[in-house]
C-alpha cells in the first residue's frame, strides 16, 4: 500500500530527526529555512490577490527556527513589492546570534522592525496591528509546549483582539503559536490561523481537537528533504491521489451481480429512517443490490420509502424489534452476499443482543460492517472480538468506542489516534472512530486521517449513510481499510456539499444521499 509523502503525518520528535538527517545528508538547515519562508510568502501571496485590504503584512517573530521562517518570509515578501512589517518577541538581532544575517538583510532592505524590549507598553504593535491587512504568526514553532504566560501572553492578547476588531486573518507558519503538535492541546492565549502552512509533513496536533480548530486551511510545503532520509510512518491524511486508486472498477459490460450484493440487517420499529439512510446509502455508492433485512413490522414504511432495495422481512419482538429466531433465516439468505452490514437503528433490548449473538455464530458471513445499536449489543457479549467475521469493520462513535474498550469518554477522546491503532490491533479489525477528523486504523498499523470536520453532518442518521457506504463499497470488494477510508471520503466531501449548497444548519441525513454518487462522479473523472 502506497502512502504519498505528502499526505504522511509525524510527531514532532520525528520531524525533529528528518531535519538533523537531511542535514547531515547535505541539505542545510539554512536551506530548508529559505524554502520554508519563501513557501509562506507564496502562500500569503497567492491569499492577498483575492482580499479588498492591501495594507502592510505584519509578521510576528519569535526565537529559534521558526522566527527565521518568518524573517525569510519578511524579506520574500518585501521583494515582491509587499509593505512589510516585522515585530521580534525574545529574538537576539546581534550579529554573533543573527544566523544567516536574516535580520541584518531586512535591515538593509529598509523593512521597518521593532523588538518587544523598546515596547514595553506595546504601542508600536497596537499601532502596526491597526494598520495591518494581515499578520503572519512565526512566534512558536512545532516544538513548543510550555504554558504561555507573562510578556508572550500579553502580545497574543493583543494580536486576538486586534483578530477581532479589525478582522485581521492570520497566517501561521507551521503551527499557531499555543498549539500541540503533539497532541492538539491549545493553550487559552493561541492565536487562531485561517491557514496554517507547514512543512515536509503535516503534525500530529494539526489534525487533532481542540487545536485543529485554531489552524483554519493546512498547506504542507516541500522544503527539498529528500525521501531517503524519511521515517516509516503509517499514519497519514486521506486525499485524493491516494484514494483514486482505491475506486472500484466499472465496466460498460455489467449487470447488477458485477457489483456486488449487500444484506443490511437494520431498523426496528423505533428508528425506520435508519434502514432506510443505510440500505439507500449502500445503493447510492454503486452496489449493484442492496437486501434491507428488517423486523416486520418495519418493512411496510421503508418498503414504500425505498423502491429499489429488496427486503427480508423477519420474526419481531410485540415492540417491533428483532427477535431472536430472526438469525437463522438471516444466516441462510446470506448466500451470494458480498457484504453485511448490521446494527443501524437495531435497538438494544435483550432479544436484539441474543439476535445478534446468533447470527455471529454463523459460519461464512461475509465482509461486515457492525455500527450503531449493533455495536452496543457486541459491547454486552463475552469475548466478543472472538465471533467476529474475518474482514470486519466497526464503526463507533466515542460513546460507542468507550463500552466497547471499557475506558471513559475522556480517556477514547485524549488518545483517540493511539487507542485505534491499538484496538484494530488487538481487535483484528478495521475500527472507524466518528467525530470531526474521522481516523480510521488497520490492524496492520496504518492509521488515516479524514480531513473533515463539518457542523453539518452533526445531525441524526448521518453515521447510518457512513456505515451504508462502506457496506456499498465492501460489496464492490474493496479491502475493509480501503473500504473504509473511501466510504469516510465521499461521506465527508458529501457533508461538505450540503454545507456548501444548503448550508450548515439544517442539513438532514438524506440530503448527503443524492450527493454521494456526484462525490464519486468526480473522483472517476480525475
Amino acid at each position: 500500500m502506497q502512502i504519498f509523502e505528502a499526505s504522511k503525518l509525524v510527531t514532532v520528535a520525528e520531524m525533529q530527526q528528518i531535519e538533523r538527517r537531511a542535514a547531515t545528508a547535505g541539505h542545510s538547515y539554512a536551506s530548508m529555512m529559505e524554502m520554508a519562508g519563501r513557501a509562506v510568502a507564496q502562500r500569503i501571496l497567492a491569499a492577498r490577490s483575492a482580499m479588498a485590504k492591501h495594507g502592510p503584512v505584519l509578521v510576528l517573530v519569535g526565537p529559534g527556527n521558526n522566527g527565521g521562517d518568518g524573517l525569510v518570509c519578511a524579506r520574500h515578501l518585501h521583494e515582491n513589492g509587499v509593505q512589510t512589517r516585522v515585530y521580534l518577541w525574545r529574538r537576539a538581532t546581534d550579529p554573533e546570534h543573527d544566523d544567516e544575517n536574516h535580520f541584518a538583510r531586512l535591515v538593509d532592505l529598509g523593512i521597518p522592525t521593532a523588538h518587544t524590549d523598546d515596547d514595553p507598553a506595546f504601542a508600536q504593535l497596537q499601532s502596526w496591528l491597526r494598520e495591518a491587512s494581515m499578520v503572519v504568526d512565526a512566534l512558536l514553532g512545532t516544538g513548543a509546549n510550555r504554558p504561555i504566560a507573562e510578556q508572550l501572553a500579553e502580545l497574543l492578547h493583543h494580536v486576538r483582539t486586534a483578530q477581532t476588531e479589525y478582522e485581521l486573518p492570520c497566517v501561521a507558519v507551521d503551527c499557531p503559536s499555543g498549539l500541540n503538535c503533539d497532541t492538539g492541546a491549545l493553550d487559552p492565549h493561541a492565536l487562531f490561523a485561517e491557514q496554517t502552512v507547514t512543512f515536509a509533513y503535516g503534525k500530529w496536533g494539526h489534525y487533532q481537537f481542540p487545536g485543529a480548530e485554531a489552524c483554519g486551511q493546512i498547506t504542507v510545503a516541500d522544503i527539498g528533504i529528500p525521501t531517503s532520509v524519511t521515517t516509516a510512518s503509517q499514519t497519514f491524511v486521506l486525499n485524493e491521489q491516494w484514494l483514486t486508486p482505491q475506486l472500484p472498477q466499472r465496466s460498460n459490460n455489467s449487470h447488477k451481480g458485477s457489483f456486488g450484493k449487500v444484506m443490511a440487517v437494520v431498523g426496528c420499529m423505533n428508528y425506520a429512517g435508519a434502514a432506510y439512510l443505510s440500505c439507500a446509502a449502500a445503493g447510492r455508492v454503486g452496489a449493484g443490490l442492496v437486501t434491507g433485512a428488517i423486523p416486520q413490522p418495519v418493512w411496510a414504511p421503508t418498503a414504500s420509502k425505498l423502491t429499489e432495495a429488496t427486503w427480508l422481512p423477519l420474526p419481531a419482538t410485540d415492540t417491533g424489534h428483532f427477535d431472536a429466531t430472526a438469525a437463522y433465516p438471516v444466516g441462510e439468505a446470506l448466500a451470494g452476499y458480498k457484504a453485511l452490514l448490521v446494527g443501524c437503528g437495531l435497538g438494544q433490548t435483550d432479544s436484539t443482543g441474543q439476535f445478534l449473538h446468533q447470527l455471529l455464530g454463523h459460519l461464512g458471513l461475509p465482509p461486515t460492517v457492525i455500527d450503531a445499536d449493533g455495536l452496543n449489543c457486541l459491547a454486552q457479549i463475552a469475548q466478543w472480538p472472538t465471533r467476529l467475521p474475518e474482514f470486519t469493520v466497526l464503526t463507533p462513535h466515542m460513546a460507542e468506542m468507550s463500552r466497547l474498550s471499557r475506558l471513559p469518554i475522556a480517556d477514547v477522546t485524549a488518545q483517540r489516534w493511539t487507542l485505534a491503532q491499538q484496538k484494530a490491533a488487538e481487535w483484528n479489525v478495521v475500527l472507524l472512530i466518528k467525530g470531526p477528523y474521522t481516523v480510521i486504523a488497520a490492524p496492520s498499523g496504518e492509521l488515516a486521517i479524514l480531513p473533515v470536520a463539518t457542523s453539518a453532518l452533526a445531525t441524526a442518521g448521518t453515521g447510518d449513510v457512513l456505515a451504508g457506504s462502506i457496506a456499498g463499497l465492501l460489496a464492490q470488494e474493496l479491502a475493509p481499510f480501503a473500504a473504509a477510508c473511501l466510504g469516510s471520503w465521499i461521506h465527508g466531501m458529501a457533508g461538505l456539499l450540503c454545507a456548501q449548497e444548503i448550508g450548515a444548519i439544517g442539513v438532514v441525513a438524506s440530503d448527503l444521499l443524492p450527493r454521494l454518487p456526484l462525490v464519486l462522479r468526480k473522483m472517476y473523472a480525475r
